[in-house]
Formats: structure tokens, sequence, C-alpha cells
């Protein structure tokens, strides 16, 4: 078994965000006490003796926890891990990592040439010197640069090995990006409740309205009725035949039922928003349903006002979707 050497570690971390975290960012899913953004860049490099150790990490939005490894050939038995530990403390996003692993003892590393790759490059090449009529003047060098002809090993220590070392690196880089992270879904996470807040200014004008619509018609059918029927207006349309078209229509309009569930989600989506961990996908859902009830409080009004605040609604519930979409 090989033995490590005594080593150097330098941790050089980069957050790419003015300001400081608000919460401790610990190891685990939904461990950030505070709503994250999926969008962040994190940076972590380490130096065991000869060996140095170098991870970068960038996310962008996804619905999903979609993750692309780019690291050296010799290593990509430690991509498994890797993706793991990404999955485990990101959650989600669209999360590239790039690793670099550099030995630059002399005599620990040996180049290995892949010659089958290398024979079909170059059988390629002239193949296509050939179809367009040029000459072939490909040298050696060029076909070593093309990808994997040559691939660079450490001799110095196994793969396995590499991976105790890298580990610990690729940490500090989640503990980096997940600061940046926690900064930017602090920003949104504020102007969600602002919106939120403006939401809730126009379900209020809602309620105070609706009780007035009833009453409103009323008035106008008394005056349609007048204006058609004149002195005739009591005798074909008595009181309590007025009153129960009246209260048809209330009943038609009522929307107290879609009001209350609507304060309902708006409680949740508040709470959620104070909440832990990766919350995107619940946000997303408590959204859906407050869409549901505006619509139907649209389509149950029968009021203009009314239906002027439902679309005010519906513009600030589309500004509140678009930016839950970049919470984790």
């Amino acid at each position: 078994m090989h033995k490590f050497a005594p080593c150097n570690i330098i941790f050089v971390l980069k957050i790419q965000a003015c300001g400081s975290p608000r919460a401790r960012i610990s190891y685990g899913i939904g461990e950030f006490c505070m709503a994250s953004s999926m969008t962040g860049y994190g940076r972590a490099e380490a130096t065991y003796a000869t060996r140095r150790y170098l991870v970068e990490i960038k996310s962008v939005n996804n619905r999903f926890c979609d993750i692309s490894v780019r690291m050296p050939r010799g290593y990509a038995v430690l991509e498994t891990k890797i993706r793991e530990k990404i999955t485990e403390r990101l959650v989600r996003g669209k999360i590239d990592i790039f690793v670099t692993i550099e030995d630059v003892g002399d005599g620990n590393s040996t180049v290995e040439m892949n010659e089958g790759l290398a024979k079909a490059y170059s059988d390629a090449v002239r193949k296509i010197a050939e179809l367009t009529g040029r000459e072939d003047n490909s040298d050696a060098y060029q076909i070593a640069r093309f990808p994997d002809v040559l691939v660079a090993r450490s001799t110095s220590l196994t793969p396995e090995e590499a991976g105790a070392e890298l580990l610990p690196v690729l940490d500090a880089a989640i503990d980096d990006i997940l600061k940046m992270r926690g900064i930017e879904g602090e920003k949104l996470v504020n102007d969600l409740l602002e919106k939120v807040n403006s939401f809730e200014s126009m379900h209020a004008a809602v309620k105070l309205r609706a009780p007035l619509v009833p009453d409103e018609y009323k008035e106008r059918l008394m005056a349609r009725i007048e204006d058609l029927l004149d002195e005739k207006a009591n005798l074909v349309y008595d009181e309590a035949r007025r009153e129960a078209e009246v209260a048809v229509f209330a009943d038609k309009c009522a929307i107290d039922e879609e009001l209350t569930r609507l304060s309902s989600h708006m409680n949740q989506l508040r709470e959620t928003l104070k909440g832990k961990g990766s919350i995107g996908k619940r946000l997303d859902f408590i959204l859906q349903e407050m869409n549901r009830e505006v619509n139907t409080i649209g389509s149950k009004a029968n009021d203009l006002t009314i239906t002027n605040y439902v679309l005010d609604m519906k513009t600030e519930l589309e500004k509140i979707r678009e930016q839950i979409q970049n919470l984790a």
C-alpha cells in the first residue's frame, strides 16, 4: 500500500459575490440554513507533496441534477464518487465540475499512447485528404494532439489513493459554491417576499370588492327593469322575484372559498421561502395552486374591477414563477 508523503494543503476559496454568507454551510442535503440559488461558482486547491489538485464547480438553473465531470482520463474511476457527493450536497442544477490533477515530481508521471486510436486518427486524416483532393500533410505531432491519443498517468499513487486526497478538495469547492448560492438565494428570497406582499395587497383589494358586486348588480337590474317597463316594473318584477335573481347571481359569482384558499397558499409560500434546504419544487407546486385559484376568481367574478385585479395578480404570479426557477 502506498504511504502518503507529508502534505501541505492550501485551500484557495474565491466567492464570486459581495457580502458574507448569512448562515453556516455544512454537509448533507438541505443543511444550508437559507433557500439556495442554483447559480454559483466554487473553487478549491490543495497540494500534497508534489501533487496538486484543483477543483472548479459551476452551476446554473435546471429542473433536475444534471452533472458533467471533466477530469484526467487516468482518474475516471473517481467520477462516480464525485457525482454522488455533488448530488448529495448541491441537489439541483446544471452542474459542471472541472478537476485538475498534476504531479510535478521527477519520475512520477508516464505518458501512455493509445496506438489503435492514433492509427484510426491517421487513417481518417488520410481519407479526408483523398476525398477532398488535398495533400495529406499531417505529421506525428498533429496526430498526437488529438483527444486521448496520449494520456499522462501518475506513477506515484493509484486512482484510489488520489481519491483520498481529491475528495477533501471537492468538499471545499462545494462549500465555496454553496456560500455563493446561499448569498444569491437570500437576495432571491427577499425579492420574492416583496412580490408576495404586492400580491397580498391585490388579494385584499379583491376581498373588499367582492361583497359589493351583488349589490351593484341589484342596482343595475332595477334600473334596467324600470327603463324597460316603466310604471309596470313592480307588477311584472315583484320584490321576491328580484331578490331571487340577485341571490342566484350572488351564488354564481361567490369567490369566498377561492379567496380563503388563496390566503392559505400565500402563508404556505412565505413559510416555505423562510425554510431550509431544497424548496424550489415545493414553491412551484404552491404557485400552480395559486394560479388555479386566481383563474377561478377571474371566471366567476362577473365584475370589471375584479377582472382587472385578476390580470394584475396573474402578472405578479408570473414574476414570482420566473424567480422561483432560480431556487434549488
